[in-house]
């Protein structure tokens, strides 16, 4: 891989697959390069379902803390006409997705989903008892991102807001500035700065918040209780809860995109082959075989 600057980066972004591989609770998704997606681990609500999808552009999962996972989960692809396809657990409305149109980015919690619009609104379905999906009023928005428990939007000028849960201030941003890149775990939000470092804001129990002294970082992923960050060497870093080796990922080479499950980690290598790391009862990092993944 071809070596460039953290700003550089920033200021390129396509150079860095995004939204190519998702990592739900127990559960992996690829989007490959002929727009198929592929999916291995736990299939009880039907989210791994989307062998019959074409034309997808991007992919998401959503995501569950570890403590209260039952294997609810949901899988979004964002489709090239706008249109979104959904699959999997929808008690609370998630996957209620057919009617949307002029979408350019999707992203999925536990029990919703996000979308972004051309025009930089931003549109949400699933449970809203806490304000979660108030987001009829976002605009100039750049990106989206969604935890268990709140929302994150990144806006054109750099600037962060979010709606939802705040029990541990994990919807304290609205002082980020010069920010590129968003991610959110159960309970904590997670920040990339156009030079390359890194904020957090939010529970902090398993150190997943200690990413002040990141640098070089490219692109950011946050899990159930840990969060990665792809550096623009290639390589890896991760902090925070490592009970099933979710952290481990200091070897991995060639990295251009990365994903946090529950307590998995997914990385997407140069070449279209994923590599993974953490828990693996339901197979949801039996990955080893993919090739062809954007």
């Amino acid at each position: 891989m071809d070596y460039i600057s953290p700003k550089e980066a920033a200021l390129n972004l396509k150079r860095w697959p995004k939204d190519t591989i998702a990592a739900g609770p127990r559960h992996t998704i690829g989007l490959k390069s002929d727009g198929t997606v592929v999916a291995v681990g736990d299939n009880k609500y039907s989210q791994c379902d989307v062998s019959g999808w074409h034309h997808i552009v991007a992919v998401a999962a959503g995501n569950v803390h570890m403590a209260t996972n039952t294997g609810n989960a949901h899988t979004i692809g964002l489709k090239s006409d706008g249109t979104v396809a959904a699959a999997g657990w929808n008690k609370h409305g998630q996957c209620d997705v057919n009617d949307w149109r002029d979408i350019v980015a999707v992203a999925a919690g536990w029990r919703r989903t996000i979308g972004l619009k051309s025009d930089g609104t931003v549109v949400a379905v699933g449970r809203n008892h806490e304000g979660e999906c108030n987001v009829s009023g976002w605009r100039e928005m750049a990106a989206v991102a969604a935890g268990d428990w709140h929302i994150v939007g990144l806006k054109l000028n750099g600037t962060v807001t979010a709606v939802g849960n705040n029990r541990y201030r994990q919807c304290d941003v609205s002082g980020w500035r010069d920010m590129v890149a968003v991610a959110a775990g159960y309970l904590h939000t997670v920040g990339l700065r156009s030079d390359g470092t890194v904020v957090a804001a939010g529970r902090n129990h398993h150190c997943q918040c200690d990413v002040s002294g990141w640098r070089g970082i490219v692109a950011i992923a946050a899990g159930s209780s840990h969060t990665i960050g792809l550096k623009s060497d290639g390589t890896v870093t991760a902090v925070g809860d490592n009970k099933y080796g979710q952290c481990n990922v200091s070897r991995w080479r060639d990295i251009v995109a990365v994903a946090a499950g529950c307590a998995h980690t997914i990385g997407l290598q140069s070449d279209g082959s994923v590599v993974a790391a953490g828990d693996n009862k339901y197979g949801q990092c039996d990955v080893s075989g993919w090739r062809g993944i954007l």
